[in-house]
C-alpha cells in the first residue's frame, strides 16, 4: 500500500501549485494549520541547498474532531500533511498522506472508517488542483 496520494505538474510554477493546493483543499473542508519552508529551514539550520519543498499540514475540523473522540491520542498523527515539492524534470509533485495507511497503527475500526472518508476527500482535492 502506497502511504501518499500522489500527483504530479509539469509547466506550471511551484507557486502556482501552492495556490492551487491551498484553494482544492479549502474547497474540500480543509484548512492550513501549519506550514513548514523546508528549503528556508534547511538552509538556515545546516546551510543545505535544496529545491523548493513546502509541507502543508491540513486539517478537516469535523473529521479530527471525530477522530480525537475516537481515539484521543491519535492527535499525534494529525494534521494530515500535504507536500508541494520541486522534483526532476522541471515537475511539481503533489503528495497527500494516506489517512488509511497512517492509521493502520491504530486497532480501532471506528476510527479505520474516519480515515477511508478522509482518504476521499484528501483524494478529491489532489484532483481538483
Amino acid at each position: 500500500m502506497s502511504y501518499t496520494i500522489d500527483r504530479t505538474f509539469k509547466g506550471d510554477t511551484f507557486e502556482d501549485i501552492v495556490a492551487r493546493t491551498r484553494a482544492a483543499l479549502s474547497s474540500h473542508g480543509f484548512g492550513v494549520l501549519t506550514e513548514i519552508n523546508v528549503k528556508d529551514t534547511l538552509k538556515a539550520k545546516i546551510d543545505a541547498d535544496i529545491d523548493p519543498y513546502l509541507i502543508l499540514g491540513a486539517c478537516n475540523p469535523k473529521m479530527a474532531n471525530e477522530a480525537i473522540r475516537m481515539e484521543p491520542r491519535v492527535g499525534a498523527m494529525l494534521p494530515c500533511n500535504v507536500i508541494v515539492r520541486a522534483a526532476p524534470g522541471d515537475e511539481i509533485m503533489v503528495s497527500a498522506i494516506d489517512p488509511v495507511a497512517s492509521m493502520q497503527a491504530i486497532p480501532n475500526r471506528d476510527l479505520a472508517f474516519v480515515a477511508d472518508q478522509v482518504r476521499d476527500m484528501l483524494k478529491a482535492a489532489v484532483d481538483d488542483i
